[in-house]
């Protein structure tokens, strides 16, 4: 049996970063992808601001013995197909309350949830369980493949369900990195709900960097909103530093955002777009600059890859520490 959660993606920022800053795919974060997500057992997927998606359980299971097929559990009698009296959404899900819970309130896209379950392919084959590695799964509701994000939205805490999930809505008929292909059958609990954070209010100077704020050679404007204790080195491009932010389109669409996630992001200085490369070295750990970054050192005018931001973007960056 391999590890494949539901996850699949990092931070928007973190992956979109990423990906412009070199030909390698692009790292899972919102502030500048990198690489594709990796594929993940149950159903994560990546932001695309910072610098890579986020790993998903599943994702790194391939690196993983296979476990003994006594730890196997065995599958549903309906694992091949749901029942007449499975609930059906307009997207092809469908569901089944095997046990009602306790709670009131649903999980929304934005939060973040706790949960066991333990995933069969139709025709029985055990490809992931956090039952049977007794550890339950953290992650947030739409970091994962869409059946699961659409399902757990259906959920309330306490309450188990059974999901057949339609390979459109999960990994597809022909996935990557050992994905399970096709369509899929989960049993999920949902053990607990932590609710998003309220998204920061959109900067008033979204639209253009004022005329206080310094400018680069490179174009890149930022303006110092909060000064740290001034102490120790500025980042170099080859540490790892840990942030929170939150991104904007000029016209104050929030695309990306840590603080929302409630989960700061940690990747290399060189590893996401390059007015983040280029402004994370002016700061010092405690230190909150609002970056304006043109296109050119973001993801361009007009970016290939869907649901990238375009244009000049602004981030909102807290250094937190510099790991390495």
């Amino acid at each position: 049996m391999r590890h494949f959660p539901a996850m699949k993606r990092l931070p928007f920022v973190v992956v979109l970063a990423l990906t412009a800053c070199s030909a390698a795919p692009p790292p899972v974060s919102t502030l500048a992808p990198a690489a594709p997500p990796p594929a993940a057992a149950v159903a994560i997927d990546a932001h695309p601001a910072v610098a890579a998606d986020v790993p998903s359980p599943a994702a790194t299971a391939t690196a993983e013995a296979p476990e003994s097929p006594s730890d196997d559990l065995p599958a549903p009698p309906d694992v091949a197909a749901p029942p007449a009296d499975a609930a059906k959404t307009a997207s092809g899900l469908a569901t089944r309350v095997l046990a009602p819970g306790t709670g009131k309130d649903h999980p929304g896209p934005d939060d973040k949830v706790e949960v066991n379950y333990s995933g069969w392919t139709k025709s029985g084959r055990m490809f992931d369980s956090s039952v049977v590695r007794k550890e339950s799964m953290k992650f947030g509701v739409a970091q994962v493949i869409p059946g699961w994000t659409e399902g757990l939205q259906l959920m309330v805490v306490g309450e188990k369900r059974r999901l057949w999930i339609p390979a459109e809505l999960a990994y597809g008929d022909h996935p990557r990195g050992g994905a399970p292909a096709g369509a899929l059958t989960f049993d999920v609990e949902l053990l607990d709900i932590k609710p998003a954070a309220k998204p920061p209010l959109t900067p008033k100077d979204v639209k253009s960097p004022p005329k206080t704020a310094k400018k680069t050679r490179s174009g890149l404007a930022y303006r110092v909103l909060k000064k740290g204790p001034g102490k120790g080195p500025s980042p170099g491009p080859t540490t790892t530093v840990s942030v929170d932010y939150t991104g904007w389109t000029t016209d104050g669409k929030i695309f990306d955002s840590s603080v929302v996630r409630g989960e700061p992001i940690s990747f290399g200085v060189n590893q996401v777009i390059k007015g983040w490369t280029e402004g994370l070295q002016l700061m010092k750990v405690g230190d909150s600059y609002r970056f304006w970054i043109p296109a050119t050192l973001a993801y361009g005018v007009n970016p290939g890859r869907p649901g990238v931001p375009a244009g000049m973007l602004v981030f909102d960056v807290n250094l937190l520490r510099i790991e390495e």
